[in-house]
């Protein structure tokens, strides 16, 4: 029988009556109210997320930069400065996309954010092409307890708890407040901080101080209908090895022009150079029904052109969403499609991306 990890705040989602579920190996918390109130927690005011089953590795040495910069095809040189972070993918030599992640510079070494789901494959990645390099690499997973707090009044509520103004704090920017590493990153759609804690005592004790102040705690579930309304690609359903950061719509984190070779460069300049056949779609359903993953897509004539990579109910937006490849011609706005659920076929509608985009 497979024994789940934990984090070092399971006690506490247990005390809150969180319902535990397997995710990525970790029994995580799915969600603790329900989804629809924290989902509207974080869109209106401030929900916090324990995120530390994500991956966390230090690369270190005299060519750390210039190794993370052969991984990846942004441009690490943007965050050459202390406090910086970037978003961007690792990529095999076919384009396709090894995980999403992202890289803080935190002076003498740099901080890399990986998926829960990734940690062994992209630590093997990072070990498996570090030859010619003069670095460190340093798995600290396992070590680090990682919480988000997201939505509108984030900033207001750390601001009291850490008693120091936050108005400086730049978005993807990365800062130490007393014994806490603070990004202003997030993945829900709203201003928020992700906060890097190395004692599983001190998560515990920040993560109840925030529950004091009224922060409420969110699971999985609603983590994910936040990402969703925001279109944010996630892998193992709009990103994996077979799918390009440019066939996700992620173009702008690809710089092809860098002074650097990187694994894929020739793959992604030969598919920017042709084209894109198939792109990331935002499609709105015309029903009350929930279009699930692997559900498939139909042109008005039936015919057979795409798989939804994510469905839920838009939340915020009123309506249930979808994201799914669709070959560029099926992909204008205003075009229906129709989904097959089950024995029917349900009536779609592409529509821009996002589904929603905080003011």
């Amino acid at each position: 029988m497979l024994t789940l990890k934990k984090t070092a705040l399971i006690d506490e989602h247990k005390k809150s009556k969180a319902k535990l579920v397997d995710f990525a190996g970790f029994e995580m918390p799915i969600q603790y109210e329900g989804i629809i109130a924290e989902h509207n927690a974080v869109r209106k005011n401030v929900g916090v997320f324990d995120v530390s089953h994500m991956g966390e590795f230090l690369v270190s040495g005299k060519d750390a930069l210039s190794f993370l910069n052969y991984l990846v095809p942004n441009d690490v040189k943007k965050i050459d400065m202390p406090g910086k972070g970037l978003y961007t993918q690792l990529c095999n030599e076919h384009g396709g996309t090894v995980d999403d992640l992202i890289i803080y510079n935190l002076d003498t070494s740099f901080l890399v954010v990986v998926n829960a789901s990734n940690i062994e494959k992209d630590w093997n990645w990072f070990n498996k092409n570090k030859s010619g390099f003069d670095v460190e690499l340093k798995n600290i997973s396992d070590t680090m307890s990682l919480l988000a707090i997201q939505g509108p009044n984030s900033s207001s509520v750390l601001e009291k708890i850490l008693n120091t103004n936050l108005s400086a704090h730049k978005y993807f920017e990365i800062k130490k407040y007393d014994s806490l590493l603070i990004a202003r990153t997030g993945y829900t759609g709203e201003d928020g901080f992700e906060i890097f804690i190395d004692d599983p005592n001190k998560a515990i004790d920040f993560w109840n101080e925030l529950i004091k102040h009224g922060v409420i705690p969110c699971g999985l579930g609603a983590r994910d209908t936040l990402r969703l309304e925001a279109a944010y690609p996630l892998y193992g359903h709009e990103l994996d090895d077979n799918i390009s950061p440019l066939q996700a719509g992620l173009g702008w984190s690809i710089k092809l022009d860098k002074d650097c070779n990187f694994i894929g460069k020739q793959a992604l300049l030969k598919q920017k150079q042709e084209g894109i056949k198939d792109k990331l779609t935002c499609l709105k359903i015309n029903d009350k029904v929930i279009a699930r993953q692997g559900y498939k897509v139909y042109s008005a004539d039936k015919k057979e052109i795409g798989i939804i990579c994510s469905g839920s109910q838009g939340i915020t937006v009123g309506f249930p969403i979808a994201i799914t490849y669709l070959p560029t011609q099926y992909a204008e706005i205003g075009t229906e499609l129709f989904i097959q659920v089950r024995d029917k076929f349900i009536s779609a509608t592409v529509t821009k991306r996002p589904f929603y985009k905080k003011s």
